[in-house]
């Protein structure tokens, strides 16, 4: 087959069954018998002798000298070496030396697969392939947090410079910084710990008032609010409200006020007090709405949100919401999971324990039981009875490990990356200094933050071409 084919190419010459080929690596001649690259038939240069045409060889090689009948490749002629050294032995070996990540683009070139590798230098091999991994995992991170950090920060002082065209700008601007900067300067952080002390207050009050030893009655015997309590509720109503019209009065851009998450948190951290507010007054002049009292109290419990307030002072809860918002596939696919265990284990519940167990008679009554055993929260108000629905709520257990922990552990990767980016953005934030006004954007190395750009698009490329062994990536065809 090998004489025939390449007899009809080379214009009807005859060649025996061990002919061979010359190749051109970058520079390195060879000749290879043909019985040599049939041992291995999948490989680029064994498929060679079944070209039937030089568009189907130019489709393998990068050239071909009909005058020569050489085949060349325009790869890097040091690690042709261990290819030759492949056909001739069956394994591949690997040399300390080596670029992982080149030595792996070469062999799939070639198309040689990694299962090849001899045992000495297997486990070596995959090690540091591993390791590379790793540090593009590490450096994607980077990348991610240098890229939003970056313009974040180009953002911040891009608000920054919308008080120079203000009046009384450059007051404005530094109870802005002194508000929504906590640790920028000293009186930032006496605001800052006043805050922090006032929302744990309100909080407290709230959980105090709802015990027995804390509770008053009045003449009538309906329950009315301890007065030390209203004190230091008015208080705080008090303080978050000119903290919400302080900072709308300094913003600087007033009509994006409310778009900013933690603004948000602070308009509904007061809103329900003056709704109720407003409720006992209609209540009070129209008896006939008394119903309205109902939906006061509810609006009393909605306090609770205030402990949100506590997120414009910890980095840690900033990130949290920034990992929560970004983790949106993360948490389907933790839900999907879930929803998928609990509908499984539920239905063998149900058959095996409906005759034994009057918990368990109905499929609803197991979606409790299998959602309990899932999370591993195990409140223990239902349980199976029989030994098969024993066996079955501990294989929903062990089911229910596995299932949190994968989408978590991506969860908590993405949270670690939003902490280092915050941390870097408030360190950026504190050294800023605008005495004189803005003269020029802080300094940035935009030597690093265009690197990471390339690389990203260099990987990709890359990828690209892995998909498609028979062509060239972008760096190899410099090479």
């Amino acid at each position: 087959m090998t004489g025939q084919v390449l007899g009809e190419l080379h214009g009807g010459a005859s060649m025996d069954d061990n002919a061979g080929i010359r190749i051109n690596v970058g520079g390195f001649k060879k000749r290879l018998q043909s019985d040599t690259l049939s041992r291995f038939p999948e490989t680029r240069l064994a498929r060679l002798l079944h070209c039937r045409s030089k568009e189907s060889i130019l489709e393998l090689c990068d050239d071909y000298d009909d005058a020569e009948k050489e085949f060349y490749f325009d790869r890097n002629p040091a690690l042709f070496p261990y290819v030759l050294n492949f056909y001739h032995t069956g394994r591949l070996h690997v040399m300390a030396e080596l670029c992982i990540f080149s030595f792996s683009q070469e062999i799939e070139y070639w198309g040689i697969n990694e299962f090849f590798i001899d045992s000495c230098c297997s486990s070596t091999y995959h090690c540091r392939k591993m390791d590379q991994d790793r540090e593009d995992w590490d450096d994607k991170s980077d990348e991610g947090s240098t890229t939003s950090s970056f313009d974040e920060l180009l953002e911040f002082y891009s608000d920054a410079s919308k008080f120079d065209k203000q009046l009384l700008g450059s007051i404005r601007r530094r109870v802005w910084l002194m508000l929504d900067n906590p640790g920028y300067s000293v009186a930032s952080r006496i605001i800052s710990i006043l805050s922090i002390l006032v929302v744990l207050g309100s909080i407290a009050t709230m959980c105090m008032n709802s015990m027995i030893e804390f509770s008053l009655m009045d003449s009538e015997g309906q329950p009315v609010e301890d007065p030390r309590f209203e004190v230091v509720e008015h208080f705080g109503i008090g303080w978050f409200t000119l903290e919400l019209v302080a900072r709308f009065a300094v913003a600087p851009d007033l009509l994006h006020f409310f778009e900013h998450p933690l603004n948000v948190i602070d308009l509904v951290s007061i809103l329900p007090f003056y709704l109720t507010l407003l409720i006992n007054l209609v209540v009070e002049s129209s008896p006939a709405l008394a119903n309205l009292g109902r939906v006061a109290q509810v609006l009393r419990l909605m306090r609770i949100f205030r402990i949100l307030k506590l997120a414009r002072h910890s980095t840690g809860l900033r990130s949290l919401g920034a990992t929560l918002r970004n983790s949106y596939k993360e948490v389907g696919l933790l839900l999907l999971y879930l929803a998928v265990g609990v509908s499984f284990f539920s239905v063998i519940a149900y058959t095996v324990e409906k005759e034994d167990n009057e918990d368990l008679t109905t499929i609803p009554a197991c979606w409790w039981w299998a959602t309990v055993s899932m999370t591993t929260v195990g409140y223990g108000d239902v349980v199976p009875v029989s030994i098969v629905g024993k066996l079955t709520a501990s294989a929903c257990i062990l089911a229910g490990i596995l299932v949190v922990v994968l989408p978590i552990t991506l969860i908590f990767n993405k949270f670690s990356l939003f902490y280092k980016r915050q941390k870097q953005l408030e360190i950026a934030m504190r050294s800023c200094d605008f005495d004189e006004g803005i003269k020029e954007v802080p300094s940035v190395n935009l030597r690093n933050y265009y690197a990471h750009k390339v690389k990203s698009l260099m990987a990709s490329l890359s990828n690209m071409s892995r998909s498609s062994p028979s062509e060239h990536s972008l760096t190899e065809s410099i090479h």
